[in-house]
């Protein structure tokens, strides 16, 4: 199991990109994506965004569910109230784990805004909040 993970600023440049596998059922977090899959990747959650921008006024939460898929793939969402999204591309169905993922990845964001030395909308390129994500992949994921 393989997932790629983004957050998409206000402008729908990506902020933050991570491909990571999973930790369970005897995982060793290495993503497992096929070589033409992994090139992919970063233009299907691009294509879902017009979805994520449709369903985002309908719906007044934050977490959206699945919102596309992809031969076998689901892109699920979050939108912050701040509208940057996070977007996973995954290959199994936890609705839960990634609703929990997404609200500790929100939290961890909203403390990476509060820093001086971050500037909305620009990449983050923290080594800290990198390891954080990774170490909330390994518990959700």
């Amino acid at each position: 199991m393989s997932y790629y993970f983004a957050m998409i600023g206000t402008k729908d440049n990506p902020i933050y990109e991570l491909e990571i596998g999973t930790y369970k059922q005897s995982g060793d977090g290495t993503p497992k994506f096929p070589t033409e899959m992994k090139e992919l990747n970063p233009f299907i959650v691009h294509s879902a965004l017009d979805i994520v921008e449709e369903v985002q006024w309908k719906n007044n939460q934050l977490y959206l569910k699945t919102i596309d898929s992809f031969y076998g793939y689901q892109v699920s969402a979050y939108v912050t109230p701040g509208n940057v999204k996070f977007m996973l591309l995954h290959d199994v169905k936890a609705e839960e784990s990634i609703r929990q993922f997404f609200i500790e990845i929100n939290d961890l964001y909203v403390k990476m805004l509060l820093s001086p030395f971050y500037n909305f909308n620009e990449s983050i390129k923290s080594g800290s909040f990198d390891m954080r994500v990774r170490l909330l992949a390994k518990k959700y994921l």
